[in-house]
């Protein structure tokens, strides 16, 4: 034991993130654990800090053990080898998997030279830089002109426009309830704005060909923002690949960065959040005090006000999970939860049927853990949207949030076979 308490003692006092040449970190050497922690989680998360290990996501739930997935630094493995816990290994190199993602690549031009060309689909075989996202929705919408129009939802910490897509059909825009989708709420989880920019994608290709698609777009209006964090993913891909929140500073703190989704002004304090400024889930000074959270949550305000919202989802990365309401308590239940609950197990049953890529689904709380100050629960009781959903995408921590490029179109595919089901069947 003296031993092992000497070991944490230095740990923090030797180790810092690398950087190479460029000013990157580098994850070289990082392990990824699974790790049941036993009966003190406090104390395990304590041993993290000590370890200068990343916590990547944690499963509080009932379906499993509860488990923390982290990155060990290599100047610590030894360290927590000594801590004696039940983990397995997931990932042997960190910096292998985030080398497996690929370069950020160029933008595929559209394959026609015409005004009305949609994207190539080469978009989706690999990760590309921010201003790319921007200039793949620019030709999307040139795609559909008549039926749709580029949107902003406010701006970011760093004055970036929060970009997304407007899509309508026969009715005209704005004059049917309101679907709602965004991306990369999280900095780091890539594939989420991917998979966005893929559903888009499939709606305007699919309008004027495809009678379910048709049906789709004339019934409801979609409002699609693939990355309402700018400034965090261009940090991801700049500087550390595995940052998670806004880049917003604050004069009380030297830390950086507040969690947009813990930011929400709605059940905002309580379990599930953190009030330490350096925490990946800090909830920030004040209930929706992220310029982030305000655009997004605007323009949510403002289609719950007009015809309503029948759909929001809030899409992340990573473990496979269609969640529910709520992440504030596991005891509420939404006035529809049966319906949600019947919903969500066939919607994941149709992304199976592709791929046979499996999700677990549930509420968020009692499924996963708990959030406070989460997107779900502000968009199902303040918006009183009919069906409030987030949805983790691949994989379940093989790769987690470093999911290589070549299941960037696998993953679209598949998610794109569940939302057909669910705005089918809804």
């Amino acid at each position: 034991m003296k031993l092992l308490q000497l070991l944490l003692l230095i740990a923090p006092l030797t180790l810092s993130l690398r950087l190479d040449r460029r000013g990157k970190v580098v994850y070289d050497g990082y392990k990824i654990l699974r790790v049941v922690p036993g009966g003190d989680v406090a104390a395990f998360e304590a041993q993290l800090e000590s370890l200068e290990a990343i916590d990547l996501t944690h499963n509080h739930g009932h379906l499993d053990e509860e488990h923390f997935d982290v990155a060990i630094p290599p100047e610590s493995l030894a360290a927590f080898e000594a801590l004696n816990l039940t983990s397995e290994v997931l990932s042997e190199d960190l910096g292998a998997d985030i080398a497996l993602e690929g370069e950020l690549a160029e933008y595929p031009e559209p394959e026609l030279a015409a005004a009305a060309a949609l994207p190539s689909l080469d978009w989706f075989q690999a990760y590309h830089a921010y201003s790319a996202h921007l200039t793949f929705l620019r030709d999307l919408q040139s795609a559909l002109p008549s039926n749709s129009e580029l949107i902003t939802a406010g701006k970011s910490f760093e004055g970036r426009d929060i970009q997304g897509i407007h899509l309508w059909g026969s009715g005209g825009k704005g004059s049917k309830p309101a679907v709602y989708f965004h991306g990369n709420v999280h900095a780091r989880e890539w594939i989420s704005s991917k998979v966005v920019e893929y559903i888009a994608y499939q709606l305007v290709a699919g309008y004027g060909n495809d009678a379910a698609v048709k049906a789709f777009l004339d019934n409801y209006d979609f409002y699609i923002l693939p990355v309402v964090n700018p400034d965090g993913l261009i940090y991801t891909q700049s500087t550390n690949r595995l940052w998670r929140k806004n880049r917003q500073t604050r004069s009380s703190t030297s830390a950086v960065g507040t969690d947009i989704n813990r930011n929400w002004p709605y059940k905002w304090d309580g379990t599930g959040s953190s009030t330490s400024p350096g925490s990946g889930r800090y909830r920030g000074e004040r209930a929706g005090d992220t310029p982030e959270n305000t655009g997004i949550r605007q323009l949510g305000d403002q289609l719950a006000a007009g015809r309503g919202i029948k759909l929001y989802i809030d899409w992340h990365s990573y473990g496979q999970y269609i969640l529910t309401p709520y992440g504030y308590s596991c005891s509420a239940s939404a006035e529809n939860q049966s319906r949600q609950n019947t919903l969500a197990r066939s919607t994941a049953n149709a992304i199976t049927s592709l791929y046979g890529t499996a999700f677990t689904t549930g509420p968020i709380c009692s499924t996963l853990y708990a959030t406070a100050g989460g997107s779900t629960d502000y968009f199902t009781d303040v918006n009183k949207a009919e069906f409030g959903w987030a949805i983790e995408l691949r994989d379940t921590g093989r790769n987690g949030f470093t999911l290589p490029a070549t299941q960037i179109l696998a993953s679209g595919e598949e998610a794109w076979v569940g939302i057909k089901y669910l705005l089918t069947n809804f």
